[in-house]
Formats: structure tokens, C-alpha cells, sequence
């Protein structure tokens, strides 16, 4: 038997004003636009905003339908817009920020699974990390090098050749 283990490494910034300006700017960016998420079942608004290698923005926020839990998070929103958008071109940086009607936004929160799943799946298709930005509307920031990090062990098209 061997025993294996899985670790990586992250930054954690006491709050916004510590990172470099455009991840601030980034990030800002992401808790504007949860203002835009459809979400009056959760009450908990998620925006992501992704800067491309092309220089070009774009923005995505969590939508809700009657028929909760069914809804897209902001990241598949972000990753369908984009890929409709611009098809092939890599993102640099994603900042994604929440706020809640029942709980304080003073802590990062990270994607959900299959999430996690759909921005490994990106980065793998086009051969390039995604860089996270995780905060809510103050106190501490993550930045994490590659999105791919949040899913150790992941299920990817290699098992389907």
C-alpha cells in the first residue's frame, strides 16, 4: 500500500487593498455585478468577472428559477458567455465575489463542484491556467494560480479517448 497526498499552495491578502491594482479592479468588478444574479429563492447573489487574454471583460452572475435548486452559478454563466463570445481565447483571471441576505460577505468563497469541474474542463481545452480571485464584499482575498487546483484527481476528456 502507498499513501499519497495533495496539496498546493495559495495567497491570502488581509483584504482588497493589498492586491496589485487591476486584481483589485477585478475583483471590484465581481462584487458589482452581484448585483445583476437572479436569485430569490437562495437570496445569495454570486458575480465573476473574467479578464481574457484578449484584454477583453466579460461578466456573469448566479440565475435562479422556481424550480430550486436548478439554476446556473455565475462561473458557468461566465464560462458560456465567453465561450460563445470569444471560442479558443484563454481567460487570465477570474474574481468572483457573493453577497447574501442571511449571512455576512466577509469571507472568499470557492466555485462548487461542478463548477470546479466546468473550469478545469476550460483550462484544458485551451491549454492555459485560469487564475482565481475569491473575496466577498470585504475582509480576506485568495488568489489562487489555476483553477484546476480546486479539483484534485479530476475526471477529464483523457478518460474518454
Amino acid at each position: 500500500m502507498k499513501e499519497n497526498k495533495f496539496e498546493f499552495n495559495y495567497k491570502v491578502y488581509d483584504n482588497i487593498s493589498e492586491l496589485p491594482e487591476e486584481q483589485q479592479w477585478l475583483l471590484n468588478e465581481a462584487r458589482e455585478v452581484t448585483s445583476n444574479a437572479y436569485a430569490p429563492y437562495s437570496n445569495f447573489q454570486v458575480g465573476a468577472v473574467a479578464k481574457m487574454a484578449n484584454g477583453e471583460i466579460v461578466a456573469g452572475s448566479n440565475q435562479e428559477n422556481a424550480s430550486f435548486p436548478v439554476g446556473l452559478c455565475a462561473e458557468r454563466v461566465l464560462l458560456a458567455s465567453i465561450s460563445s463570445l470569444f471560442p479558443r481565447v484563454p481567460i487570465e483571471t477570474i474574481a468572483i465575489s457573493y453577497k447574501s441576505d442571511h449571512q455576512k460577505s466577509d469571507h472568499p468563497i470557492s466555485p462548487c463542484g461542478i463548477c470546479r469541474q466546468s473550469l478545469q474542463e476550460f483550462e484544458s481545452r485551451v491549454n492555459h491556467p485560469v487564475q482565481l480571485i475569491l473575496g466577498g464584499m470585504e475582509g480576506p482575498v485568495y488568489v489562487i494560480d489555476s483553477a484546476s487546483r480546486l479539483l484534485p484527481l479530476a475526471f477529464t476528456s483523457q478518460e474518454l479517448r
